[in-house]
């Protein structure tokens, strides 16, 4: 198979730490890990644009994703939710960012594995249910917050999600915000494995330099084909994005916010304008 020499730039990403533990595998780690690994604005900009690189690059078969110490990443941190509230032009930016992480991964022809250790929430949880496989540890804390912050469940969960575990679990997990651990994720489907902690990093490298030394064009060719079940909800995931960009506009957004900053349970308006 034919491809153009066009290696990634390490160079270009501050906020993923990227090293390559086996030949032709391309680890990326969510490295703050004195914030649980949350995503600032270069960071969700990092993370939504580094699949188009990796796609290109002709010295990568496949790709381990985890984050660095006690978590895989905590989501959004919260100056960049509230610039997200607050700023039409940097709303607008979010939004296209989000949409362009979910579809950059979905096309990005080399497989991807994820190792999920810690909490995941948000945009590092996008790309770990995204990933072809998905491994998470015991202790793994996995969640959608979005409708304890306010918003609706725009990251991705709405054009994967159901596909994983059901529709009815779908609801119940995005519309309680309700955690659930490795475990369970694996009971009902979320993701494909559950290991013990100490076991994640080295399975995942293991299942990386699998793919990484397989028939590369039937994995990559197997992977474009099934991801076109996530093609086909298209346009329900671009719905559920831009409702929640709407809803940063909106007053259940700001009462989420300040209750999470403060550590408080939300005090959410009881009548809907819709």
């Amino acid at each position: 198979m034919k491809e153009s020499p066009m290696p990634l730039d390490k160079t270009k990403y501050k906020v993923l730490k990227l090293d390559c533990p086996a030949e032709k595998v391309l680890r990326i780690t969510f490295d703050r890990p004195e914030t649980y690994n949350s995503l600032d604005a270069d960071g969700h900009r990092e993370l939504a644009y580094i699949w188009r690189e990796i796609d290109d690059d002709p010295t990568i078969n496949s790709v381990l994703l985890t984050g660095a110490g006690k978590a895989f990443s905590s989501g959004g941190d919260f100056e960049m939710i509230e610039k997200v509230m607050d700023d039409f032009d940097f709303r607008a930016q979010i939004w296209k960012e989000a949409k362009d992480l979910v579809y950059n991964l979905i096309n990005c022809s080399k497989p991807v594995v994820s190792a999920i250790n810690g909490p995941a929430v948000g945009a590092g949880l996008v790309a770990g249910l995204l990933a072809d496989i998905s491994i998470a540890g015991k202790k793994a804390k996995i969640v959608d917050g979005h409708t304890n912050l306010g918003v609706a469940a725009g990251d991705s969960a709405i054009i994967n999600w159901p596909l994983l575990c059901g529709m009815a679990k779908s609801k119940y997990l995005l519309l309680t915000c309700e955690p659930i651990n490795g475990e369970e994720a694996e009971r009902i489907g979320l993701v494909s494995l559950c290991v013990d902690d100490e076991l994640l990093q080295d399975k995942a490298l293991e299942i990386s330099k699998k793919l990484s030394t397989g028939a590369q064009s039937a994995i990559r060719w197997t992977k474009y084909a099934l991801n076109n079940w996530y093609r086909m909800a298209g346009p329900a995931f671009d719905a559920s994005t831009a409702l929640e960009m709407l809803g940063f506009t909106g007053p259940e957004a700001k009462e989420g916010l300040s209750a999470h900053i403060e550590k408080r349970k939300p005090n959410f308006p009881s009548k809907s304008p819709v």
